[in-house]
């Protein structure tokens, strides 16, 4: 769900060594272990294993599901990680699944990859380009993996399929994590729902990743409050019909709702400090059917987004407010207003943080970002926050996908880039998938590791 906001172009985000110089910002922390030698290591197995990950995301990629529906999708990542020797849990959270690997005593450690695809008609032109269409709110839609989740999921059986092979390298217990529905907001909180950290025990850390637009082979790793809150929203003002000639005798929803949407901006522009993020967006506005009658409601939906929980919680006393408001201004009845589901920020832990960008800084060079706290978050919302706010620090990693070629032939024609929940958004794999399987795999040799942890 992530979207390119949240991986800023390599461009416009400070070195790694002035980043260290920064005042108020963290810096790296060197590496206790031979990050190179690991690296090593993990490139010789992608050498050997990497045609297979290629035919995994392909078939992936050829067979997308939409959220809470990834029935093929999660079988076929549990019989992977069965056959890798994982103790695997289907049906977690409806049809998430929970891999279990133990290597001796030491730290519980989550890896999560996304399952879930986008109600989107692909129009990459690739070979194995998406055709597959679901049913979705009683709708028959196309489906596709525009957000980037296939290569999540071939990198994430590339992580574990490195870790096993490197079992002399590292001691604990590894959970590998499939989780549904996440374009949604709702896989997460419904996976902790059925018991992820009751049922087995609560990780001591958590990585996961996602691939965006950047030049691939791009990590980036942030301090802090990465991306941003995000809350659902539903309202449906209640009028009286009437006949469009005689709008005397209505009480319009329809203007009820145009007040609206002028007036719940005020949340932002009046209530909100300058430079405090915060967005309240309308994105549906249904009302009527036809041009001569007036009907007797308008439902409206809205998306919010912040980076703190004060805001977060006036944007949505605003909105609330602001609807009862232009109802009574209208004599109407109070609105029907409805919180479906939401997500906090991600915030990633900020010591870890610093030890993952001195690793990372160690295996990739200037590959490496490094973005400290008080540079400005995301606002796309990713809801792996559910998981942090549980109870585990965590640090979400940025892995660009874009093959440089493209990106330089497409500035040279002054096109804009193909970008996550774009039709067009097809990151380049081997690139992608391999910085991925890297990136984790050290993430967890970093925290697990037998040589220093």
């Amino acid at each position: 769900m992530l979207k390119p906001a949240l991986f800023l172009a390599a461009a416009l985000l400070p070195s790694l060594a002035l980043a260290q110089e920064a005042p108020g910002g963290g810096a790296p922390i060197a590496p206790t272990f031979d990050v190179q030698a690991a690296r090593t290591r993990i490139d010789a197995g992608l050498d050997r294993n990497y045609p297979q990950l290629q035919a995994l995301y392909e078939d992936i990629h050829q067979h997308p599901e939409l959220g809470f529906q990834e029935q093929r999708t999660a079988a076929l990542l549990a019989a992977r990680m069965r056959k890798l020797g994982f103790t695997v849990t289907e049906h977690v959270g409806k049809t998430g699944i929970v891999a279990i690997y133990k290597n001796g005593p030491g730290k519980t450690i989550l890896v999560r990859t996304e399952l879930d695809a986008l109600p989107l008609e692909e129009k990459t032109g690739l070979p194995y380009a998406s055709h597959a269409q679901q049913t979705r709110d009683g709708r028959l839609t196309y489906v596709d993996h525009a957000c980037g989740h296939d290569i999540h999921m071939a990198w994430w059986v590339g992580t574990a399929e490195a870790l096993l092979a490197m079992k002399d390298q590292w001691h604990g217990t590894l959970m590998f994590i499939g989780q549904p529905s996440e374009e949604t907001v709702g896989g997460a909180k419904a996976m902790l729902a059925d018991g992820l950290f009751t049922r087995w025990p609560k990780p001591d850390v958590g990585f996961a990743a996602h691939v965006g637009p950047d030049a691939a082979g791009l990590v980036t790793v942030k301090e802090g409050t990465l991306s941003s809150a995000s809350d659902k929203i539903d309202i449906t003002f209640h009028g009286r019909g009437a006949h469009g000639s005689m709008p005397q005798e209505s009480i319009d929803p329809i203007v009820m709702g145009a007040h609206f949407v002028s007036d719940v901006q005020t949340v932002i522009s009046r209530e909100t400090a300058p430079g405090t993020f915060g967005v309240v967006t309308v994105g549906a506005f249904q009302g009527g059917t036809v041009d001569n009658i007036i009907p007797d409601h308008a439902d409206l939906q809205l998306t919010l987004r912040s980076h703190d929980d004060v805001t977060r919680k006036r944007l949505i006393d605003g909105v609330t407010r602001t609807a009862n408001a232009v109802a009574a201004m209208a004599g109407a009845p109070a609105p029907t207003i409805e919180h479906p589901g939401g997500a906090s920020a991600v915030h990633n832990d900020i010591a870890l943080a610093d030890r993952a960008a001195g690793v990372m800084q160690a295996a990739f060079g200037k590959d490496a970002t490094f973005v400290p706290a008080y540079m400005p978050a995301g606002s796309a919302s990713e809801d792996f926050s559910e998981f942090i706010a549980a109870g585990v620090p965590s640090v979400f990693f940025g892995v660009g996908g874009s093959d440089p070629a493209m990106l330089a032939r497409y500035k040279a024609e002054g096109k804009p880039v193909p970008v996550n929940h774009s039709p067009y958004f097809a990151p380049a794999p081997e690139p992608s998938i391999k910085r991925g399987v890297e990136t984790l795999t050290l993430a967890v040799l970093m925290v697990a590791g037998t040589a220093g942890t």
